[in-house]
């Protein structure tokens, strides 16, 4: 029995065809057929950017606002600390994000779940009466000051797509993002709000098709939900699947709807998978996806819940194989938005 509902959430670029639902087909037969680092604005190179160093969104204030969800306490500086550690600072561009306006986040979610996470936000109110129906509770508790902490994180990966559209880079990193639970109107599994959805949809003023990989441990039912029904973002999702494990979705059956029939890929995979075995996966969907799709863009999730000595104990990756799908997606030399998405241990 699952301990979450599962409700569907549409992004604006929907074509809805209420009714329709997809027929059983496997991914063969659809592949066949404050910081002291200042920001500068380099002119475009002649080799299409790719000697850009990454952009990478910080901030101290950003920081600690993520540090401050309940769910994930000290993640944000913890990674922070480990990204200077190895001084891999120095070898990016720092861009200090922006805080999402209610009018950008409004670009997914509807204004009625805004208005009332606003709300329970400034009274710390976890008991409103009101919060169920929008997703809030054990999972996603309505703490004072939590929309604040959506806004800052929606802000970032709009940020970041900002980056990718105006050539400052060929590479984008979130990785305080990545919350790809969320839906229009729902929080869900700690997603208050779905910025990856937010990033797509900034990177698609520019970027006539968008790829969506989710390499996290769980489905990416938000973001899939959001754009199953158009064929301008295609979404992939690697990921378990089994009964009660959350959220529930993403069996090889789910291909989409409507004119985004075929254009939504799930891979469900079992449990104590290894680096090797995974990366072969990983490669044999993506690269015929590149070909039938032909992306101009790519957003990618990479939540560490993969990781062996995750509490999820589902998963036996390393982050040696999670790092060498990432450089396959990389050779593309598309912009690519990279978001942290979730892990539930420091030590993965």
């Amino acid at each position: 029995m699952l301990t979450r509902e599962h409700r569907c959430g549409r992004s604006e670029e929907q074509e809805p065809e209420p009714g329709l639902s997809p027929k059983k087909a496997g991914i063969g037969r659809w592949l066949r057929n404050g910081c002291k680092w200042k920001m500068e604005e380099p002119e475009e190179p002649a080799d299409g950017g790719q000697s850009l160093p990454p952009v990478y969104i910080y901030s101290p204030e950003y920081v600690s606002m993520c540090d401050s969800l309940a769910k994930v306490p000290k993640r944000a500086s913890m990674v922070h600390s480990l990204i200077e550690a190895y001084a891999l600072h120095k070898q990016m561009r720092i861009v200090k994000p922006k805080v999402a306006s209610m009018e950008e986040m409004a670009t997914f979610h509807t204004d009625a779940y805004l208005q009332h996470l606003q709300k329970v936000s400034q009274e710390g109110d976890d008991d409103h009466p009101d919060s169920i129906e929008y997703g809030l509770g054990y999972d996603c508790p309505a703490t004072e000051g939590i929309f604040d902490y959506a806004a800052a994180v929606g802000g970032a990966t709009i940020t970041a797509a900002q980056c990718l559209i105006d050539g400052m880079c060929k590479i984008a990193i979130n990785w305080s993002g990545g919350w790809h639970h969320a839906k229009k109107d729902e929080a869900s599994g700690f997603c208050y709000l779905n910025d990856a959805v937010l990033g797509i949809l900034r990177l698609r003023r520019k970027f006539d098709r968008i790829l969506y990989v989710d390499l996290d441990l769980h489905h990416g039912d938000g973001v899939e939900d959001a754009f199953s029904f158009t064929s301008k973002v295609m979404t992939v999702s690697l990921h378990k699947f089994s009964p009660g494990f959350f959220p529930g979705t993403g069996d090889v059956s789910d291909v989409g709807l409507g004119k985004g029939r075929y254009y939504s890929v799930n891979v469900p995979i079992q449990d104590g998978i290894q680096d090797e075995k995974y990366y072969h996966i990983c490669e044999s969907v993506l690269k015929e996806v590149y070909i039938a799709f032909n992306p101009k863009a790519v957003v990618l999730q990479l939540g560490a819940d993969t990781i062996a000595g995750d509490p999820m104990c589902s998963f036996n990756m390393t982050p040696v194989g999670i790092g060498k799908c990432l450089k396959y997606i990389l050779q593309w030399q598309l912009a690519t938005l990279i978001l942290g998405g979730v892990f539930h241990s420091i030590w993965s």
